[in-house]
């Protein structure tokens, strides 16, 4: 490809991607991953945890592709769909009220000026009570996929926590082979708000938020009876994400129906990307 690309560089609450409007397959699929992996690389080109790429759809308004910075391909991101609900009113592909597709599913967004409202696919595959033996040491967990799979791990103190050491051991551990998984510490605040620091499997690396880690939190501290909906979820760049949720979450009945993520996506740049950068 010798012609320059136009992209977005958005943050949504930490969480920083660059966006490509592909309609016109001006990415080839066999050059998508590499292609991240060079732009994604914070000391040799743009740098970004993610990069998003928006294509033709014949089910909804487009079609979202979505890829970690190692160049990994992900079912969808939270944070990386408001980016694109932003992205896409903004550029004219879609109203302010939209639907786009992903690997996780169809996402229906909603952007109030710079805050975006997402409902997201239905949760699924919640695993309660896991126990991992980590460096020595008990851990215990629950599972739930939330469009990528997540673990969540209760802690009085996760300022205290050496997130990259302990989340990398469980990302790899053989239990979530072969897809791996997103690692989330949470501390309970009360009942309307809870903090979280978060281990993204392909970033492979503390970020500085994560959406649908965020919704997986939310959900499993909903289980144990700890808060209720909506919950103000503050991540690691000291942003706010909120999280809705049905409040039949009761330990007989797992009803995850209308979730919704909302939080500011924002535009940091646009610009124009050389040939020689990738």
């Amino acid at each position: 490809m010798n012609r320059k690309v136009s992209f977005f560089k958005m943050s949504g609450s930490g969480n920083d991607f660059i966006v490509i409007d592909n309609r016109k397959k001006l990415i080839k699929d066999n050059k998508m991953s590499d292609f991240a992996k060079r732009l994604c690389s914070r000391k040799a080109s743009v740098g970004a945890d993610g990069l998003i790429l928006i294509e033709n759809s014949s089910i909804s308004n487009f079609k979202l592709r979505f890829f970690n910075s190692d160049g990994s391909e992900a079912e969808m991101c939270g944070n990386g769909g408001r980016c694109v609900a932003r992205f896409a009113y903004l550029k004219n592909i879609a109203p302010d009220e939209m639907f786009f597709e992903t690997k996780a599913g169809i996402i229906k967004a909603k952007v109030t000026e710079k805050r975006v409202k997402l409902l997201m696919t239905t949760p699924d595959s919640l695993k309660e009570n896991i126990t991992l033996s980590v460096y020595d040491n008990e851990l215990k967990m629950d599972f739930i996929n939330t469009g990528v799979p997540h673990v969540v791990i209760l802690h009085n103190d996760i300022d205290t926590i050496d997130v990259i050491k302990l989340g990398r051991q469980i990302r790899f551990d053989p239990l979530f082979a072969p897809s791996g998984v997103n690692v989330n510490f949470v501390n309970v605040e009360d009942r309307k708000r809870l903090n979280i620091r978060t281990y993204e499997r392909g970033v492979e690396d503390e970020t500085l938020a994560c959406g649908t880690g965020s919704v997986a939190a939310a959900l499993i501290t909903a289980r144990k009876g700890l808060i209720t909906s909506p919950v103000e979820i503050k991540v690691k760049s000291g942003e706010i994400l909120k999280v809705y949720f049905k409040d039949n979450l009761n330990k007989k009945i797992c009803d995850f129906g209308d979730v919704y993520l909302e939080g500011e996506a924002l535009v940091i740049y646009e610009g124009l990307l050389w040939p020689e950068s990738f």
